[in-house]
């Protein structure tokens, strides 16, 4: 039966399925963060207020769902009888991780629109995939290569990182130090050079 109780049942089963909260789910759909809040399934006059449709198709295609893994979430069924679930993230090019709107202030995707890509594993809410364009890369990575990027995720010396420039340079190397004035990395490829980067340089590092 469909119910005010069960769609929201079902939205918060289908954000734990991905590993996602809430928030992150409508983060993750281009939603205001709060739309999913406790405090927005009932009006001010106590009478119930449901998601509407478009947010509901939001959420199937940013999460890689299927309307009828939803519907079957709605209906209260046992986890045993939902198809496994599938971690989609949002893909971009090397050059839209350069370009401005892609990203907020702390290296997160935002708004929608994205292309999707299915991991064989989950990941964090906040990650993405990001394309390599190039050889810049070789012999590690290769021009097509999809690598997963975790903004937020500690960083240490020898972990492979995804760096922006406040000047829009995107870079995928090698962390070799990292202060309170500079970021140090190293070249994939032997034919590029090391770059010691000013921090009031860098818009973002990322694992």
């Amino acid at each position: 039966m469909l119910s005010h109780d069960r769609v929201w049942a079902a939205i918060d089963a289908l954000a734990e399925r991905y590993s996602l909260s809430a928030s992150g789910l409508a983060r993750r759909a281009g939603l205001d963060s709060t739309a999913f809040n406790k405090s927005k399934r009932l009006s001010s006059d106590g009478r119930p207020r449901w998601p509407s449709t478009e947010s509901l198709a939001k959420i199937i295609e940013a999460t890689g769902a299927s309307l009828e893994e939803f519907t079957v979430l709605v209906e209260g069924h046992g986890a045993s009888a939902v198809p496994p679930p599938r971690m989609a993230v949002p893909l971009l090019g090397f050059a839209q991780a350069g370009a401005g709107g892609f990203f907020d202030d702390a290296g997160y995707p935002s708004g929608q629109g994205w292309d999707l890509v299915e991991l064989p594993a989950r990941a964090a809410e906040t990650s993405y995939a990001l394309k390599v364009q190039g050889d810049s890369m070789l012999p590690l990575y290769r021009n097509g290569d999809v690598l997963i990027v975790e903004p937020g995720a500690p960083t240490r010396k020898g972990d492979r990182v995804v760096l922006k420039t406040t000047a829009g340079e995107v870079m995928a190397k090698v962390l070799d130090r990292q202060t309170a004035k500079s970021v140090v990395l190293v070249s994939l490829n032997p034919a590029h050079p090391d770059r010691d980067i000013s921090m009031s340089e860098v818009e973002w590092v990322a694992r």
